[in-house]
């Protein structure tokens, strides 16, 4: 459930973003960000909140997003710049931060053991 949650949020996101910016098409946009959603679930969901904790789960989604924009912008001819690919980053890392502290109950603090 916490995938197609994050499937949403993060498509609606890219979709309508890469659709302004780009000018991608619907399907385009739609599979790039289908793509950069199971790569971020699994390496900023799966990987480093389970380990680590909200604030750097979400740092690493919000890189990977640039770095995957980017790469994505490159091969498929988007005109996409670096303020355009930073803006659609940050959205995501906020939205990240949002679904793991009020959605999925990820607590931001750390806790202290006595």
């Amino acid at each position: 459930m916490k995938f197609v949650l994050k499937w949403i949020v993060n498509g609606a996101i890219v979709v309508c973003l890469l659709m302004y910016y780009a000018h991608a098409r619907f399907w385009e946009a739609a599979i790039a960000a289908t793509l950069l959603t199971i790569i971020a679930y699994f390496i900023g969901d799966q990987f480093i909140l389970r380990r680590m904790n909200n604030a750097a789960a979400t740092a690493a989604d919000a890189v990977l997003a640039i770095v995957y924009l980017w790469i994505a912008s490159y091969v498929r001819d988007w005109n996409l710049d670096a303020g355009e690919i930073l803006w659609i980053a940050l959205i995501l890392g906020i939205a990240e931060w949002l679904m793991h502290r009020y959605l999925f109950g990820v607590d931001f603090e750390v806790q202290e053991t006595t």
